[in-house]
C-alpha cells in the first residue's frame, strides 16, 4: 500500500510541476483528417514541438496535407499500431516517454473527445505526462458514435493498464513524414479522405 501512495504522490507532483511548463509534444488520434489539417497548421505555429499523429490517414495523404500549407515536417512522426482510442495510447505512451514528454497537446475531435481524454488522463497521466485537450471542430456527422459501454470497458482496461505499463511498454517503431517518398507514392493508387482536400 505504501509504494502505490509514494508512486501516486509522485504522479502528482510531476503532473503539477508540468502545468506551468509549455507543452512539448503533440499528439493526434487518427480518425480524421481534419485532426490531420489541424496538426498542419500546429507544425506551422510551433515548428520546434514534435508531432506524433497515431493512426491517422494514408502516409501520402498527411504528407501532401503538410505540403499544401507549407508545414515542416522535420518533427512530425506516423505510428502504425494502433486500432482504437485505447491503441493510441498503448502505442503513443512508451514514444512520449522516450521522446522526455511532460506535457502533450492531444488532439481529437467532438466524436471521441470524451472518452480520448478520460483515457489520455489515465494512461498518459500514470507517466507523469499532462494532457492539454485540443478538439477540433468537425464538419458533418461523424461516422463513430460513442458508447457508454464503450467508454467504460476502455476506462477499466486503461485503469489496468496505467499500472502493467509502469514496468512493461510494447515495441513500436514510427516513420517520419520526411521519409515519406511521395513520388513512389503517386505511381500507386491511393485514396484521401474527401475532407483533406488533396490529392
Amino acid at each position: 500500500m505504501g509504494i502505490i501512495l509514494v508512486w501516486l504522490a509522485t504522479i502528482a507532483l510531476s503532473l503539477f510541476l508540468s502545468a506551468t511548463k509549455p507543452v512539448d509534444a503533440v499528439l493526434v488520434l487518427g480518425g480524421s483528417a481534419r485532426r490531420e489539417i489541424y496538426a498542419a497548421e500546429l507544425a506551422k505555429q510551433f515548428p520546434q514541438v514534435p508531432i506524433l499523429i497515431s493512426r491517422g490517414s494514408a502516409d501520402p495523404c498527411i504528407w501532401l496535407i503538410f505540403e499544401r500549407v507549407q508545414a515542416p515536417i522535420d518533427r512530425v512522426w506516423l505510428e502504425h499500431c494502433a486500432k482504437s482510442t485505447f491503441g493510441n495510447f498503448y502505442f503513443g505512451v512508451p514514444i512520449l516517454r522516450r521522446w522526455q514528454v511532460h506535457k502533450v497537446r492531444l488532439v481529437t475531435s467532438g466524436s471521441q473527445a470524451t472518452r480520448a481524454i478520460l483515457l489520455a488522463q489515465i494512461l498518459l497521466g500514470a507517466h507523469g505526462i499532462l494532457v492539454e485537450p485540443d478538439v477540433v471542430q468537425e464538419i458533418g456527422i461523424p461516422g463513430n458514435r460513442e458508447s457508454f459501454l464503450k467508454t467504460s470497458l476502455d476506462i477499466t482496461r486503461s485503469l489496468g493498464w496505467a499500472v502493467v505499463s509502469q514496468f512493461y511498454s510494447p515495441s513500436v517503431n514510427v516513420l517520419p513524414l520526411k521519409s515519406v517518398d511521395i513520388q513512389v507514392w503517386r505511381k500507386q493508387k491511393f485514396a484521401c479522405e474527401h475532407q483533406s482536400n488533396v490529392r
